[in-house]
C-alpha cells in the first residue's frame, strides 16, 4: 500500500508489481495527483542485500564520487579483459546455446553463435542493470527482435547472474513450465523486456521503450539531476528488416530523433529459404540513412572485438538520432560443415556436428560448462549492478528532496499507482444528456484522463480528427517536444500498436493508447495478439465500428471483427452503447494494466439510454430493463454498442403487447464469462430459452447466449456502400426483425 511506501524502494515496488499478476489495487491506496496532493516519499532503499551497497550515502559529493568510481572501475576492468578471455567468454556463450539446442532437439543455433561477439560486449562492457533486481528503472533495455535466436540472451542472463537462467533452466530449453522458451517472454523470463518472435515487432517494441526513456527525461529530468538516463539496445536480423513493422517503427524513430536508441543489425545473409540474394538485396544502409538514422558498418562481427566496442562508442556519442550497427557475421560461425547456411538456422546441429565444432573452436569442455576464469570475470556485474541501483536510488532521494511533486509523479508511474479517486474524474451522462457518437464519448473520456491519468499518452494512425483521440491539453510528441503526450503515428498500423507494447512495458505506469478505424485492426492484429500475450495494457480505441459508419462503405466496414477479438484469448473486447457505458469502458482499460482493451466505438449518434451504468460495464453484462418478475421474464433482448437501444426499442414495443421482457447489455463477453455462476443466472437464467441478439456484425458466437432455441439477429455478409440507416434496414438490423424473432419464440 502506498502509505508505507517510504519504507521501500521503487525497485522493490516495482517487483512487488512484477509479480502480482492479480487485479490493480483499490482507489483509496493510490497516489493523489495535482489536486490531490502527492505524498511525500523518502527513505529509499536498495534492493542489494550487501549491507555495504544498501546504506544511504551521506551526500551529493559523495554520490557523485561513487559513481565515477564505479564507472572507472568498470572502464579499468575492460582495459584489463584480455582477448583470450573474451574468447573463451564468447565461445561460452556459442556452447551454451549449442547444447541447449541439442538437447533439447529443437531450436536456433545459428544466430547465437554469429552475435557471441556483439552479445558478449554489449551485456559485459556498455549495459547497464542490475541481475538481481531485473526491474530497477533506470536499467538499459535490450530486446532480441530476432526472438528465435533467443538461447543468446539466454546464455547472457545466465553468465550475467540472473537467478531466472539458472544451469537447469538451460537444460530444460523449449519444455513445457521452463524458464526458456522458444521464444523470449517477459511473462516467464525476468530479464527479458518484451515477448519477441514475429519478426519485426521487437523493434518496433524498442522503438516503444526508447520513446518511454526519451518522454520520461523530458518531463522530469533537471539540469543538476538527470534521474531518467538509460538507453535501448535491441538485435535484429535480415527476417526483421523484411518485415514492414520494422519499416514503419524505424521511420518513426528516425523522425523523433531517438538518440538512446541502438540497433545491432546481425547481417548474415540467411534465412530459412537459404541466402538472401533470393529475395533481399536492397542496400539497408542507405534505406535507414534515408530514415534519420546514424549508420555505422561493422565489417568483422565474428571476432572484430575493438570494432564493436569501438561502434558502439560512437553511437551513443550520437545524441540526436537513432544508430544502425550493421554487423557482417557468419551465421553458425565455428561449425565446420553448416556455418553460412541455411541448415544451421533452425535445427539442432546434431552430435557428429557438435563434436566437429567443438574441435574446431577448441572447446574441450562437458555440455553446459562454464570455465571458471569465465565465470569469475561475470560475476563482477553483481556487485557493481547492485552498486548502480543503489547509487541511482540515493539520486532518487536528492531529487526528491528538491523536486517533491516531481518525484512523486515519477514514482507513481514507475510504481504503477493512480491517484486515489481518478476515476471520479470520468464525464456523466444521464438520459436526458444530448445523442451523441460513442466516440464523441470517448474523447470527452480521454480528455478528462488526461487530466488525473499523469502516464496516459497516445495517439492515432492518421485519424484524429475522426477517431477524436486528441489530448487538448497537450501538444504533440515530437523530437523537439518529447514531453508532450500526442503522439503523431501517421499511417502505420502495425507499427504503432507494436510501438505501444514497448511503451506499456517500460513502466507500470504509462498507460499507451492508440487509435484507427476498428477496420484497420486488420493491419495491427499481430501486435494485438503480442499485447495480449505479453500482458501489455494497451487501449485500443477503435471507431467507426460498424456499418453505421455508412458511404464508405464494405472496405470499412467491420463484419468479423468483434468476433474474432472474442477468439483472441487474454484481451478485453468492450463495445459500449452509450457515454456512460463507454466511461465504464474506460474505466475498466485503465485498470487492466496487464490485459489489453478493444474499445469498439460508433460514427453515428446513439442516444443516452436508461438503465446504463459503469458497474454495469465492469461485469461485462447485465440487466438494462426489466419488466418480468421472479427472474422469469418471457423473452430476453441482448445486445451491444448501437443495437442495444434496438434491443430497448423492441422491448417497448413488446411491453405494450403485455410480454414481460428483460434487455441486457453485453458490453464485454469476457468480464461477463468472469462473473460467478449465481450472477450469470441472475441475468440469464437458464430456465428462459427465449432470448434474442442483435449487433450489427457476424452473429459467430452469439448462440453461446441465445442457446438453441434462441435467434441471433446480425450480419453474415459484407456491407454495401449506403446511408447508415438504408443500411440498418436493407440488412435487417432492425427493432422489427427483433420483434418478429421474439414472437416466434415466446
Amino acid at each position: 500500500m502506498m502509505a508505507s511506501a517510504s519504507s521501500v524502494s521503487i525497485s522493490q515496488a516495482i517487483v512487488a508489481g512484477a509479480v502480482n499478476h492479480g487485479a490493480s489495487s483499490n482507489s483509496s491506496d493510490r497516489l493523489p495527483l495535482r489536486s490531490l496532493t502527492f505524498p511525500a516519499f523518502s527513505g529509499l532503499k536498495s534492493t542489494n542485500l550487501n549491507a555495504s551497497c544498501s546504506s544511504r550515502l551521506g551526500s551529493a559529493r559523495r554520490r557523485l564520487s561513487r559513481r565515477l568510481v564505479v564507472k572507472a572501475t568498470a572502464v579499468e576492468t575492460l582495459e584489463k579483459t584480455d582477448t583470450s578471455l573474451i574468447e573463451k567468454s564468447v565461445n561460452t556463450i556459442r556452447f551454451l546455446a549449442v547444447d541447449s539446442v541439442e538437447k533439447a532437439n529443437t531450436g536456433h543455433p545459428g544466430l547465437p553463435m554469429g552475435c557471441a561477439p556483439m552479445g558478449h560486449i554489449l551485456y559485459d562492457e556498455f549495459l547497464k542493470y542490475n541481475p538481481k533486481n531485473p526491474y530497477w528503472f533506470n536499467r538499459d533495455r535490450f530486446v532480441l527482435s530476432a526472438g528465435h535466436g533467443c538461447m543468446l540472451q539466454y546464455a547472457l542472463l545466465h553468465l550475467a547472474g540472473y537467478d531466472s537462467v539458472k544451469e537447469e533452466d538451460l537444460k530444460s530449453f523449449r519444455q513445457w513450465g521452463s524458464k526458456t522458451p522458444g521464444h523470449p517472454e517477459n511473462f516467464e523470463t525476468p530479464g527479458v523486456e518484451v515477448t519477441t518472435g514475429p519478426l519485426g515487432q521487437g523493434i518496433a517494441n524498442a522503438v516503444g521503450l526508447a520513446l518511454a526513456e526519451k518522454h520520461l527525461a523530458a518531463r522530469f529530468n533537471k539540469p543538476d539531476n538527470e534521474i531518467v538516463d538509460h538507453y535501448t539496445y535491441a538485435i535484429l536480423g535480415d527476417g526483421c528488416q523484411m518485415e514492414g513493422v520494422s519499416q514503419e517503427a524505424c521511420s518513426l524513430a528516425g523522425h523523433w530523433g531517438l538518440g538512446k536508441l541502438i540497433a545491432f543489425y546481425d547481417d548474415n545473409h540467411i534465412s530459412i529459404d537459404g541466402d538472401t540474394e533470393i529475395a533481399f538485396t536492397e542496400n539497408v544502409d542507405l534505406r535507414f540513412e534515408a530514415l534519420g538514422w546514424h549508420v555505422i558498418w561493422v565489417k568483422n562481427g565474428n571476432n572484430g572485438y575493438d570494432e564493436i566496442r569501438a561502434a558502439i562508442k560512437e553511437a551513443k556519442a550520437v545524441k540526436d538520432k537513432p544508430t544502425l550497427i550493421k554487423v557482417t557475421t557468419t551465421i553458425g560461425y565455428g561449425s565446420p560443415n553448416k556455418s553460412n547456411s541455411y541448415s544451421v538456422h533452425g535445427s539442432a546441429l546434431g552430435p557428429k556436428e557438435v563434436d566437429a565444432t567443438r574441435k574446431n573452436l577448441g572447446w574441450p569442455y562437458e555440455p553446459f560448462h562454464v570455465p571458471e576464469d569465465v565465470k569469475k570475470h561475470w560475476s563482477r556485474h553483481t556487485p557493481e549492478g547492485a552498486a548502480l541501483e543503489a547509487e541511482w536510488n540515493a539520486q532518487f532521494a536528492e531529487y526528491e528532496r528538491k523536486y517533491k511533486e516531481e518525484a512523486a509523479v515519477l514514482k507513481s508511474l514507475i510504481t504503477g499507482e493512480l491517484p486515489a479517486g481518478w476515476e471520479k474524474a470520468l464525464p456523466t451522462y444521464t438520459p436526458e444528456s444530448p445523442a451523441e457518437a460513442t466516440r464523441v464519448s470517448s474523447q470527452q473520456c480521454i480528455n478528462a484522463l488526461a487530466k488525473v491519468v499523469p502516464g496516459l499518452l497516445g495517439g492515432s494512425a492518421d485519424l484524429a480528427s475522426s477517431n477524436l483521440t486528441l489530448m487538448k491539453m497537450f501538444g504533440n510528441f515530437q523530437k523537439g517536444a518529447p514531453e508532450e503526450r500526442n503522439v503523431r503515428f501517421g499511417v502505420r498500423e502495425h507499427g504503432m500498436g507494436a510501438i505501444c507494447n514497448g511503451i506499456a512495458l517500460h513502466v507500470p505506469g504509462l498507460i499507451p493508447y492508440c487509435a484507427t478505424f476498428f477496420v484497420f485492426t486488420d493491419y495491427l492484429r499481430a501486435a494485438m495478439r503480442i499485447s495480449a500475450l505479453c500482458e501489455a495494457g494497451v487501449i485500443y480505441v477503435m471507431t467507426h465500428d460498424s456499418i453505421g459508419l455508412g458511404e464508405d462503405g464494405p472496405t470499412h466496414q467491420p463484419i468479423e471483427h468483434l468476433a474474432s477479438f472474442r477468439a483472441m484469448p487474454s484481451i478485453l473486447m468492450l463495445r459500449p452503447a452509450d457515454g456512460t457505458e463507454t466511461a465504464g469502458a474506460y474505466k475498466i482499460a485503465v485498470l487492466n494494466r496487464k490485459r489489453p482493451s478493444v474499445l469498439a466505438l460508433s460514427r453515428q449518434n446513439v442516444p443516452q439510454l436508461h438503465g446504463t451504468s459503469i458497474e454495469g460495464v465492469e461485469k461485462g453484462g447485465y440487466i438494462v430493463t426489466d419488466n418480468s418478475s421472479g427472474n422469469k421474464p418471457d423473452v430476453i433482448l441482448m445486445g451491444t454498442g448501437s443495437e442495444l437501444a434496438i434491443a430497448a426499442q423492441a422491448a417497448g414495443e413488446l411491453r405494450k403487447e403485455g410480454k414481460a421482457v428483460r434487455v441486457v447489455s453485453l458490453v464485454c463477453w469476457e468480464l461477463f464469462d468472469e462473473q460467478s455462476d449465481a450472477y450469470k443466472e441472475s441475468v440469464l437464467p437458464a430456465a428462459v430459452s427465449a432470448r434474442v441478439s442483435i449487433e450489427a456484425g457476424s452473429t459467430f458466437g452469439w448462440h453461446k447466449f441465445v442457446g438453441s432455441k434462441g435467434k441471433a439477429i446480425g450480419i453474415d455478409r459484407f456491407g454495401a456502400s449506403a446511408p447508415a440507416v438504408k443500411l440498418y434496414k436493407e440488412l435487417g438490423v432492425t427493432a422489427e426483425a427483433v420483434i418478429a424473432a421474439a414472437k416466434s419464440i415466446c
